[in-house]
């Protein structure tokens, strides 16, 4: 609406004033002037703050994300098994602290590199020298069966913050690459407990995982295995639990107590096993000798050694071994290295090595075995040689040397019958041909004899020699001659001797059957016999008759028999 024009809602007065009247409300047409208003202000309209609120939100997730994002680390794997950018977390005692931004092959392609953004929380005691990141997977091992969550929500990685995680220091150098483990580690860092390495010759059937028993309780496990430094036995490191940890004196025994140990001895077959797992995936077991003192606590990483058994762990010490050397002129056959070296029944040592050499001067071969003897075994023997000779560099070189001058010779022997094992064994022969030790010599030569099995060949061949001069040969025509003469003689027998014994038979029966004709009922000889008989009978009756009356009337023999009384009449 412009101001020269009239609403059209408004209708037009009429003029009711002269034409030459000023009217200051009208114009010069007579119209009536416009009532102009001024504009009204321009104010703020609402639908802006949308996207001001939208800008302010965003901006806020911004500082908000750029608050809460820590360091991104590199971390390598040998593969990207169930690794997902932005997908597979990063968790550290099941919290989510992290996620995976990039996958990429190593340069070397040996290796993958896997990027993880941290949070910036916590971020300080994960970007630490020592910390372990592993991906977690499903995983059946010795100690049973692990993320089996993994199934339905993915693989993560895992991490271990390192023995000085937890208490990281700001000042502390971060680190931000690290090398992955391909298995979770046994023993996470923060677990309360003690490490302990044990030497033994090998690994047995010793895993990582295998338990670890303290009187048939399951108090640690065995937490990694290496080479020793010499490359001739294996270092095995093990983690006990705390409190249990405080059982493990310094002088606490190990041993091997997997699979099932089986003996036969004078107390009868004897059968020992551990537990399921033990039995099927190893496991080691440790005890203190109860000698009545109270050794200190060992300490971490204190070092053991491994036994066999559990017999061999708990049996004293005994201390360095020594060498020696024996030369044996018969056949070693059965002898084997590990094979006993006894003295007198007691065990002092064991073969260690069997060589075929060459003797020049004799020029003859014979089988060199050495061996190894501990000192400690021969008890209060050896510890006189160091009383009475404490600056002894070799006590058990200077008692050994002894022993050979009184005697003291080397002999194998038969084991086992069935099997044909041999051992060594130590015993004094008084009649030995005397051997004058070479004090100098190391190892030290041990003089040895024919054993009992070459002895009895030794006999065996005697006697074979000693038939071998029989002259069997003229025994036999001997008795081929004997032989004739018997037949001749029996010949003669059957022609000259048999006619005549022939005769006397006949004769012999023809006298029993007239015998038997004498004897047979009727014949006159029996019935003298029979009359005989009944004389016999009478003259016996009269005489029992006899000795009657003169027992009641001895005085009969004098004055005869009693006359009859006269009857005196009245």
């Amino acid at each position: 609406m412009t101001d020269h024009q009239t609403p059209p809602d408004s209708p037009t007065p009429p003029s009711s004033e002269p034409a030459g009247t000023s009217d200051p409300t009208r114009t010069a047409t007579g119209l009536p002037k416009p009532d102009i208003k001024p504009p009204r202000e321009a104010r703020f309209s609402w639908i802006w703050l949308v996207p001001l609120v939208a800008a302010l939100v965003g901006v806020s997730l911004l500082v908000r994300d750029w608050m809460h994002t820590g360091p991104t680390i590199t971390i390598s794997f040998e593969s990207a098994d169930g690794l997902e950018v932005g997908q597979t977390k990063v968790r550290y005692k099941d919290v989510v602290i992290g996620e995976v931004t990039g996958i990429k092959v190593a340069p070397d392609r040996t290796k993958v590199l896997v990027d993880a953004q941290l949070n910036r929380e916590g971020s300080s005691y994960i970007t630490q020298e020592g910390t372990r990141f592993w991906v977690v997977r499903p995983r059946l091992g010795i100690s049973g069966v692990s993320g089996l969550g993994t199934l339905l929500s993915g693989a993560y990685i895992g991490v271990d913050a390192g023995a000085r995680g937890d208490e990281a220091d700001e000042d502390d150098e971060s680190v931000y690459e690290f090398i992955g483990l391909e298995k979770p580690p046994e023993i996470a860092s923060g677990r309360a407990g003690t490490r302990f390495t044990l030497l033994a010759p090998d690994l047995g059937s010793l895993e990582i995982g295998s338990p670890v028993y303290y009187r048939r309780i399951e108090v640690g496990q065995v937490v990694g295995y290496d080479l020793d430094k010499s490359g001739k036995g294996v270092a095995i490191q093990v983690f006990v639990d705390k409190p249990n940890d405080q059982f493990v004196t310094q002088n606490t025994r190990f041993w091997n107590a997997s699979g099932i140990n089986v003996s036969l001895s004078a107390d009868g077959f004897n059968v020992q096993t551990g537990s399921i797992v033990s039995v099927m995936a190893g496991g080691v077991a440790f005890a203190a000798p109860d000698d009545g003192t109270s050794p200190e606590r060992a300490g971490s990483d204190h070092v053991f050694t491994l036994a066999d058994t559990q017999v061999h762990a708990m049996a004293d010490p005994d201390g360095s071994p020594m060498n020696i050397e024996m030369k044996f002129n018969q056949s070693v056959r059965g002898l084997k290295v590990g094979a006993p070296i006894e003295f007198r029944g007691l065990e002092l040592g064991r073969v260690i090595d069997i060589d075929l050499e060459f003797d020049a001067k004799e020029k003859s071969f014979y089988a060199l075995v050495k061996g190894e003897l501990y000192p400690l075994r021969f008890g209060a023997a050896y510890q006189n040689v160091i009383k009475h000779d404490p600056a002894a560099k070799e006590p058990g070189l200077n008692l050994l040397r002894f022993m050979i001058e009184r005697g003291l010779r080397a002999q194998m022997r038969a084991a086992n019958l069935l099997t044909g094992q041999q051992y060594v064994a130590l015993e004094f022969y008084p009649d030995a041909t005397p051997v004058v030790v070479d004090r100098k010599s190391s190892p030290m030569e041990l003089p040895t004899i024919a054993g009992d099995f070459d002895r009895l060949q030794q006999q065996i061949s005697s006697i074979v020699a000693k038939i071998d001069t029989i002259p069997f040969e003229g025994i036999g025509n001997d008795l081929r001659a004997s032989l004739k003469s018997a037949n001749k003689l029996m010949a003669s027998l059957d022609d000259k001797v048999a006619p005549q014994a022939s005769a006397m038979l006949k004769a012999a029966r023809s006298s029993l059957a007239r015998v038997d004709k004498l004897l047979a009922p009727g014949s006159a000889m029996n019935d003298n016999i029979e009359g005989s008989l009944r004389e016999l009978t009478a003259a016996a009756k009269s005489l029992r008759a006899l000795a009657d009356y003169l027992q009641t009337h001895p005085t009969a023999i004098l004055r005869g028999p009693a006359r009859d009384p006269v009857p005196v009449s009245p």
